[in-house]
């Protein structure tokens, strides 16, 4: 059962050491990998006003691989991936579950269970907060990669997983996709869908959410089954527009970003946009995308030694996109990366470079803008920002 580390009060001192402002300071989380020095999850405070990062931590909380964080919509719950397997401290993959304090933020543990699988990479609640859809990412061809399906309780526990679901490869990449490799499942905007990505198999796999008819395995193939991809793209992290008429892809292997009309459980591809096109191989590591709450504007990261963030314009009809920019991420591998409550700022995890990099952004044109902040953080892998309140 992880640990929870004291409460640490942070003073009531400004960023350039004055008064401190009015507004309050905004809270997040961030997950890591703990090879290294990293002890876990980290609750931080940040300063929209300023852009900075207060560099010493609300509360630690000690989790082994915590890579992937997932807030439930009350956020009075926090589930965590333990991204552990083969050859690591703890062989096994897990998920933990934390309730959270409505006022201080401050995270206690709930209870862990194991996911069935190696290397859990990242998890996601059902539209009902019934079940965790948790993917196993495998790096090992045997097992292989698999989707685990765990109830929650109305307390935020966790119990052993219900469903598992795994399917074949397409093994195009000799090295990469010898056999699945499930890395982000999430539900359609109505909740009715479930969409699992597999960098194995180049295929997003589709379910139909029927937790009444079927509780045991809630996830029931819808028709078609699948959505066939480019043959080595390796499908990552899939996104709903905030219209829910559109769908955006990250594909890490091809560095490629899929667009797609979406209606009733089906993604019908429009728009193929090339993130390194015409660079070498190691340009191409699509991760995480996002984007701003108005929907006008789509930022994708692209690791590897291209490093940087693509900005793009969306289209409103038709949810197409236009680049407007390349921004260098000042450090390697952005894994993941969250724009803060105000917008104002983009907050970057450069994991093999061990820091967080906070930079500007113009709300207006959704460019990003100067370097505020490098605060150095032990392989940072997810940030997770609570609402303001």
């Amino acid at each position: 059962m992880p640990k929870v580390w004291p409460l640490l009060v942070v003073a009531g001192i400004g960023a350039m050491g004055g008064p401190a402002v009015a507004a309050q300071p905004h809270q997040l989380l961030i997950g890591s990998y703990t090879q290294g020095t990293s002890q876990g999850i980290y609750h931080l405070s940040f300063d929209s006003q300023t852009g900075l990062l207060d560099a010493k931590p609300l509360q630690v909380i000690k989790s082994a691989n915590p890579s992937w964080l997932t807030l439930s919509a009350d956020q009075r719950r926090l589930f965590a991936v333990n991204e552990n397997g083969p050859g690591q401290r703890d062989v096994v993959g897990r998920v933990s579950s934390f309730a959270v304090d409505p006022k201080s933020r401050q995270l206690s543990p709930i209870n862990q269970v194991q996911s069935l699988g190696n290397e859990p990479t990242h998890s996601s609640l059902s539209a009902d907060g019934r079940y965790l859809f948790v993917s196993n990412y495998s790096v090992a061809e045997d097992p292989g990669g698999s989707l685990a399906v765990l109830p929650v309780d109305a307390g935020g526990r966790l119990s052993p997983p219900v469903q598992l679901s795994s399917h074949p490869a397409s093994r195009i990449n000799p090295e990469r996709q010898r056999s699945a490799h499930v890395h982000s499942t999430v539900s359609s905007p109505d909740g009715q869908y479930v969409f699992s990505n597999d960098l194995g198999a180049d295929r997003v796999f589709v379910y139909r959410y029927e937790p009444k008819a079927h509780p045991e395995h809630p996830l029931i193939a819808a028709t078609p089954a699948s959505v066939q991809l480019p043959p080595g793209s390796g499908p990552r992290h899939l996104l709903f527009g905030a219209d829910g008429k559109h769908a955006y892809l990250s594909m890490e292997m091809s560095a490629q970003v899929a667009v797609f009309d979406y209606q009733a459980g089906q993604l019908t591809q429009r728009q193929l946009v090339d993130l390194a096109a015409g660079q070498p191989a190691a340009n191409k590591a699509a991760a995480a995308l996002h984007a701003s709450r108005d929907g006008k504007f789509l930022y994708v990261s692209n690791r590897g030694a291209a490093n940087e963030l693509l900005v793009f314009a969306i289209d409103p009809v038709s949810g197409e996109l236009k680049e407007l920019q390349r921004r260098s991420v000042e450090g390697d591998h952005p894994r993941e990366f969250s724009l803060d409550p105000s917008e104002k700022f983009m907050l970057v995890a450069n994991q093999k470079s061990n820091q967080i990099v906070v930079i500007e952004r113009d709300r207006q044109t959704g460019l990003l803008g100067k370097t505020v902040q490098k605060l150095p953080f032990d392989a940072p892998s997810d940030i997770k920002f609570f609402s303001a309140e």
